[in-house]
This record gives C-alpha cells, structure tokens and sequence, in this order.
C-alpha cells in the first residue's frame, strides 16, 4: 500500500504545482556552496506533532523518508520524532535537532505561535526550516500544505448538500479544530464561507487538541443545550471528531444526521459506506509529501525552490514563504473506488470487513 501510495506522488505533483506565482531562490549564493558540497550526503530532521491521527505515522511519516531516499540515492538520514500533541516537548525535540546538526528540518507545529522562537534558533545555527502541513511562525523557507480554505469550503458545502431543502428546518452544531493549529482557522473560515446565511448554528465549539473525546464532550454539551430533535446535522473539521461526534449522537438515539470529516481514515471511510458519516476530505498525502521532501532537499543541497514551489503564502512572521499548495477532494459513498482505492491508499479488503461488507457490495467497492 505505501508503495502504491509513493508511486502516485509523480503525477498528482503535476496537478498540485499548477499554480501562479513565481518562488524566491532559497537561500543566498554566500551558504549555497558549503551545502551543494554535502550532495547527497544529508541529514533531514522530521519532526510530527501528534499519533492521535492515524495519518501521521501511517502515511506523513514513511512518505518523506521514502521521498528523501529516492532524491538522495539512499544517502540522506532522517531523524524523527512525534512530539504526541506536546508543544514543550516539540520544542526540546527542534533543541536536540540542532544539536544532532542536521541540515534541514521538516517541522509540523503543534503550536504555530509556541514554536516561533525555536524556528529562529534552528535558523540562527544555519538550519532551514520547511513547514509542513500548517504554516509555523518563524523565518521559515518553505511551505506545503493543502488549500485549508478550500478543505473548509468543500465540509461546509457538502453539508448542505446533505441537508438540502431541510437546511433552515433545524440547527447543525460546528465543532471546529484546535486553536492553537492555524489550520483549524482556514477550515472554520472556509465552512463559514460556505453555510453563513444557509444553516442556523445552534452551537459553534473550538476542540481542544483536537481530542475525539473533547468533541464527544462538546457534542454531548450541544445535544443538551439545542434538544437533540432540533439537530439536522455537524460539521465536524477532521475525522477523529466525527468519530466522537457521532458516539454522542448514538448514545442520545440520533440517527442520520449528517457529519462531515477530514483525512479520509480507515474508520471514516468505513462509517462513510454505512451511512453513519456523510463525507471527508480526502487530502492526497503523497504530494504533500513528496513536496516536503523535495524543498527539504533543495535547500540542504543550496539549490533553488523555483522549479518545485509554484505558490508564495504569507504568515505573522514571514513573507512571501515559497509554496506548494495540494488540491482536496470530497470523499463520498459514491466515489471510494475512484479516490483512497485508486491512489493505492487503502484495499478494498481492508475498508470491507467483517460488518463493512455488505455495504461495500452494495456500492460495488472492490
């Protein structure tokens, strides 16, 4: 499957990289010598925030390594760690990266605001930073992630697909992201853009850490307070909440309610085919990647990011950061075969287990 999975990073890259806009060479020709003279004899740190979602460790993880092996003809190593949801221990983690001297560091922030100071350290000892996923204070390099408006968008209007003419009949509850993960704000930003005026929200929640058992808590709190016949539907940011979300609706006898997901997991997808979940964003990970890799490498080596970084964003603290941005797609019960199966992420044989098959021959998944 991880194979399956690299192997399409090529040809989704091409779609991600069409972008407008032209990338900044990275790094000055004074510090491009000393490490164009490395080759590929390089050390990328790679550090995750968290293993509560499956993709991390799943996918993320062994897709950089993997890219980062193939550019460097097997030569680079990469140091890892997870911080598991810790901003303080991410921080003690990018101290000891500095230490290890690596030549570049691929950080997603637990905490985009907490890691700044410790971004500039990376950079004061001559180590460039790549965010990866969410855009870290700090003077970083380089930026991949996905089109997070656009992730908040597509959840918001897939709602009210599901809704359709009962969209004004009841109230959803949104249960947004972590506050401390900017993501969360693009995703709130663009689901808002899409229902404002559309839905009445009986109750909005920001999800601490992005725990499935805060936004179980949370729903619970809702359910109480709006009265569980007047729910029509949830928007829910990622997947882990909408497993959480909906063990709250079971416990108070809701069935078929709408909840929107993101990251396309295992569970998702199998929820998903019974009906339990409506929808998820499927973000394809290789060419997040695989991006990440490539500007990773590039600037370790002292080499332009214009062929790879098509795209400038800008945070609180830096400008213009070269970038690439990938596109989504809404995963529904009716396109599986033609997303997750057809880019190798998942078989048909792992999503149609045991209580799952059924469901799986009745919309033909295999």
């Amino acid at each position: 499957m991880r194979r399956a999975a690299v192997a399409i990073a090529a040809g989704a890259m091409a779609v991600s990289l069409a972008a407008c806009g032209s990338a900044e060479e990275a790094g000055g020709d004074n510090d491009s010598t000393a490490s164009a003279a490395k080759g590929d004899n390089i050390k990328v740190g790679l550090l995750l925030p968290e293993n509560q979602t499956a993709r991390y460790e799943k996918f993320d993880r062994p897709l950089i390594e993997e890219k980062i092996k193939e550019l460097t003809n097997g030569k680079a190593t990469v140091d890892y760690n997870n911080a598991k949801q810790d901003a303080n221990l991410q921080a003690q983690q990018v101290d000891t990266m500095i230490t290890n001297k690596v030549d570049v560091l691929i950080l997603d922030a637990v905490d985009a605001k907490a890691i700044k100071n410790s971004v500039q350290k990376a950079v004061d000892q001559g180590i460039k930073v790549v965010a990866y996923d969410r855009l870290a204070e700090g003077p970083i390099s380089a930026y991949t992630s996905f089109d997070n408006v656009a992730v908040g968008k597509t959840q918001g209007e897939a709602l009210l697909t599901a809704l359709g003419d009962k969209a004004k009949d009841g109230q959803i509850v949104m249960m947004n992201g972590s506050v401390t993960d900017p993501n969360a704000a693009q995703f709130k930003e663009g689901a808002h853009s899409a229902l404002d005026g559309k839905v009445n929200v009986g109750k909005e929640y920001d999800t601490k850490e992005w725990k499935p058992e805060n936004a179980n808590s949370n729903m619970e709190a809702a359910i109480s307070a709006i009265g569980k016949d007047k729910i029509i539907g949830v928007y829910s940011a990622n997947d882990g909440m909408a497993g959480g979300i909906i063990t709250a609706l079971k416990a108070a006898g809701l069935s078929d309610i709408p909840v929107t997901g993101q990251d396309a997991e295992l569970a998702a997808v199998q929820r998903i085919i019974t009906g339990e979940q409506y929808m998820s964003v499927y973000k394809p990970y290789a060419p997040e990647a695989s991006a990440a890799a490539e500007m990773a490498v590039a600037l370790a080596q002292g080499k332009s990011l214009d062929s790879i970084a098509k795209d400038k964003v800008s945070s609180g603290s830096a400008n213009d950061v070269p970038s690439v941005l990938v596109p989504v797609t809404s995963l529904t019960k009716d396109n599986v075969n033609d997303t997750v199966i057809k880019d190798g992420v998942y078989t048909a044989a792992e999503i149609c287990t045991g209580k799952y098959k059924a469901a799986c021959d009745k919309l033909g998944i295999k």
